[in-house]
């Protein structure tokens, strides 16, 4: 067994026990009525024209990769970097402090169906993975470039999810992992072809298959 696939099968079976835990307690609820959000995606009508475009090749390899070559959580304005904008975007009710930490408000986790009251139980995800990202082409690119794409505020590639349920996901793409959360498929799948069509990204066959499968079922 080679080590990509052995890595692979433990966080997929990472996955199933976290879907599992969070289904046992009863986490995963309905969304509610009204809530902050990530920008809204494509439809999907036009993720599946999007996603008919992009480039179709073998998933590449993670040789050289580090978040370091991705800057993230630069400043945004004042004390606020990335990660309190998307505190704050996604939130309800939240209050800052001088330096713009979230130290009250609520979130709700699209992926999973939580509500949370404290900020350090929430991860920001990227939602194209900055490894998926390297090995889809951002391994050519600039500094300046992957910096951009992990702190992208316009399209829906930044969103607040519980924490635990984020790094259950890791770099793993569609066709490996989708939120535990099935009413929300449609939204993700659109965000993540967004996100790549954007940015110029490939995908790989299983990957895109299963991506034609939950758009063609919105």
């Amino acid at each position: 067994m080679s080590d990509v696939y052995a890595r692979r099968v433990a966080r997929r079976i990472s996955v199933l026990a976290t879907t599992a835990a969070l289904t046992v307690t009863g986490l995963l609820a309905t969304a509610p009525t009204a809530q902050a959000a990530m920008p809204t995606p494509v439809s999907a009508a036009t993720a599946r024209t999007y996603l008919a475009a992009l480039t179709v090749k073998a998933e590449g390899s993670s040789t050289g990769y580090s978040r370091d070559l991705f800057p993230h959580w630069i400043t945004q304005s004042g004390a606020c970097n990335t990660r309190e904008v998307v505190l704050k975007r996604d939130g309800v009710n939240v209050v800052q402090d001088s330096s713009c930490a979230a130290v009250s408000g609520s979130w709700y986790s699209e992926y999973d169906g939580a509500t949370w009251y404290a900020a350090s139980d929430l991860d920001i995800d990227h939602v194209v993975a900055l490894a998926e990202a390297w090995r889809s082409g951002a391994n050519s690119w600039t500094t300046s470039k992957r910096q951009a794409f992990a702190n992208d505020l316009t399209r829906p590639q930044l969103i607040a999810v519980t924490d635990n349920v984020n790094q259950a996901k890791g770099d793993l793409d569609p066709a490996e992992w989708m939120p535990p959360r099935s009413s929300y498929h449609c939204t993700y799948a659109r965000a993540w072809v967004h996100t790549k069509y954007y940015w110029g990204l490939s995908v790989d066959s299983a990957e895109k298959s299963k991506l034609q499968s939950v758009l063609n079922a919105c």
